[in-house]
């Protein structure tokens, strides 16, 4: 498994007061609210999820990097597993025109709000039963998704994306390396179920014979 870098420089520039988001609203009911995946979560306050998610363009060096890292073309497939409204994958469809790309979601709302260019390639499901055949997708990612599954879900899910993959894969997932980053973890997260180290992720991607790349989200 190769570590990557894709994500983390988008995280980082975001400013956050954990403590804040524990005392300023009543944390369990904000979480509740969240994990209903509605318009609360995308796009009401922030206390519920983004504080609104609209396209703005900062995901196309994104797909531009990873197009160029694994080494897409215009015949390439790409699966995004928890698409949310699909903004990193129309930046696939500028990064390498003519690319096919794929989505999946459980959200109705995100589905119903993604740019209307990918609706006809985004689908409602779940990301422990891929509705795609074996070895479909030359590129299938997951973008801080898998950190919402419970244990059973998430052996799953690491199995259906080996499934469906036939050469490169990324998971990005919220992980922590010492205790600072545990609490903040704790104290930011709204809809996580697994909170791992990179030791216990790998360990997970043994477990499920998931041999593709991985990035590791902190908050430091």
């Amino acid at each position: 498994m190769a570590i990557q870098n894709f994500i983390t420089p988008l995280h980082t520039r975001a400013q956050r007061d954990y403590v804040a988001r524990v005392v300023e609203h009543d944390k369990a009911a904000c979480a509740t609210i969240a994990k209903q995946w509605g318009a609360e979560y995308w796009d009401g306050p922030r206390q519920y999820g983004y504080g609104g998610y609209r396209y703005d363009g900062r995901w196309l060096p994104v797909a531009q990097r990873m197009a160029a890292h694994y080494g897409l073309t215009p015949e390439s497939r790409v699966l995004d597993v928890g698409c949310g409204k699909g903004h990193l994958l129309y930046e696939f469809t500028r990064a390498v025109p003519g690319i096919a790309v794929a989505g999946l979601d459980l959200s109705p709302y995100a589905l119903k709000h993604a740019k209307p260019e990918l609706t006809p390639h985004l689908t409602l499901g779940n990301a422990t039963a891929l509705p795609y055949a074996d070895h479909s997708f030359d590129l299938v990612f997951s973008l801080t998704t898998l950190h919402n599954l419970y244990a059973p879900q998430l052996d799953q899910a690491l199995r259906e994306i080996q499934r469906v993959g036939r050469q490169h894969k990324l998971i990005v997932v919220e992980s922590y390396r010492n205790e600072r980053e545990k609490a903040n973890l704790l104290y930011w997260q709204l809809t996580c179920e697994s909170f791992f180290t990179p030791e216990e992720w790998q360990w997970w991607f043994d477990r499920c014979g998931y041999d593709g790349d991985a990035e590791f989200i902190y908050f430091e």
